[in-house]
């Protein structure tokens, strides 16, 4: 088990026992992260993407927008001055005897397993798709647009429902002109729907699987 296995099983286990995080504990975890991201993963994704990225003969930014147990999205954004709402990590290449793909591979944490959502309706209607972006779609649509998009969530500082696509984060069209945001763990896409529910007394049972 690598040091960050060990650091997110810990964090779990404080979690499950209703224990508060300490504020060292999850600076450590941010660290070694950050390590991890400039120092291991930045390189090899650097490594692969330059001969093909290569080829095209004008400037653009690349964003891969990862969130766990999400599939994965890459955008392309004509935006230069996208950049400077980033914080600039520098590529510093490692010896490839210390950072080569097949070490990276075969001491990769395992993945967690994929986490889902379902929905219970008092009238006793389930919603469980394969991901939880979809779960949260589809409540919507059942629920209304039209009474959803008055409540004013946000997350990531986007409006849950908005009729302006970002070029950063996620977004599905649900209507004409009307996107959803899903750039969201799954447990905020929980607390999403569960400000639906109590803004609208659905009284709607929502569970993490």
């Amino acid at each position: 088990m690598t040091k960050l296995q060990k650091l997110y099983s810990t964090i779990q286990n404080l979690k499950e026992l209703g224990l508060e995080l300490g504020e060292d504990l999850l600076k450590q975890t941010s660290d070694l992260e950050q390590d991890i991201i400039k120092n291991e993963i930045l390189p090899v994704i650097s490594e692969k993407i330059e001969p093909i990225i290569g080829q095209i003969e004008r400037e653009l930014v690349l964003v891969v927008d990862y969130v766990p147990n999400e599939p994965l999205s890459v955008r392309i954004t004509r935006k230069r001055n996208f950049t400077e709402q980033m914080e600039t990590i520098e590529i510093v290449p490692n010896p490839k005897v210390e950072h080569n793909i097949g070490t990276i591979k075969r001491n990769s944490p395992t993945k967690s397993a994929k986490t889902n959502l379902r929905v219970t309706f008092p009238n006793g209607k389930v919603v469980e798709n394969r991901f939880a972006y979809e779960t949260l779609q589809e409540v919507v649509m059942i629920v209304g647009i039209e009474k959803v998009r008055p409540l004013a969530i946000v997350q990531c500082g986007v409006p849950l429902i908005s009729n302006a696509q970002d070029d950063f984060y996620n977004q599905k069209e649900i209507a004409k002109g009307l996107y959803l945001i899903t750039h969201s763990s799954t447990g905020q896409k929980k607390q999403q729907i569960e400000k639906i529910s109590e803004a609208l007394n659905l009284n709607l049972k929502v569970e993490i699987l």
